[in-house]
């Protein structure tokens, strides 16, 4: 039998281009439907409940559900109107604000632009932000808001309560006044007008607003 010899060199180099054989590199495709609603619906008029309990009612001129994003979430773009019940479902506040979006898993809504709260105790909230963590029942705010009850006016940076609004607390405050001086201030403060500032065209329902 006749064995065949191969430099050890020669072995090396066969090693080295073997080692070497480029690699294609390949990044993660992007899936458009990332960004793809799953569902929309246009005049919505609808009731919410969790766990047998009717939570609130919900009025949006366009309502998104997306369940592919990361969190899964509920979009509204172009306003909305929310009724809050108590457990013998009765109202007990009403809400509403330019942008809104609700995170399915976490429970959490976060409203945006021209936020108003109106309680049936004579409550009144403004702000530009406001979260609402269903998990937690409590409400907060980072942004300047204004809290009017009929007996005075609170304004400060920081804003949180419980989701009744029965309990709440205003840090960072630039100041309480009686509601009587406040009125004279600035009458309308108080008053909620929430026309919408652009040219679209509205789909029916109409938006409540809370005056």
């Amino acid at each position: 039998m006749r064995l065949t010899y191969i430099p050890f060199t020669l072995f090396l180099a066969i090693a080295f281009i073997a080692c070497n054989k480029p690699k294609e590199h390949t990044a993660p495709a992007i899936n458009a439907r990332d960004s793809v609603s799953m569902m929309k619906s246009f005049g919505v008029n609808t009731l919410i409940s969790d766990s047998g309990v009717m939570k609130y009612r919900i009025v949006a001129e366009r309502w998104e559900v997306n369940e592919v994003l990361n969190p899964p979430r509920w979009i509204f773009k172009r306003g909305i109107f929310m009724e809050q019940f108590d457990q013998n479902f009765h109202t007990e506040a009403y809400v509403q604000a330019d942008t809104a979006y609700y995170y399915t898993v976490k429970k959490l809504w976060h409203l945006i632009g021209n936020v108003k709260v109106k309680t049936i105790d004579g409550l009144r909230f403004n702000s530009e932000e406001l979260y609402w963590d269903q998990n937690r029942h409590e409400l907060y705010s980072f942004r300047f808001s204004r809290v009017i009850t009929p007996e005075r006016e609170l304004q400060g940076t920081y804003f949180t309560s419980d989701e009744h609004m029965r309990h709440y607390t205003v840090s960072n405050s630039v100041g309480a006044f009686n509601k009587d001086d406040a009125d004279k201030k600035k009458e309308g403060n108080a008053g909620i007008d929430t026309t919408k500032k652009d040219s679209t065209p509205q789909r029916a329902p109409i938006i409540p607003r809370i005056k």
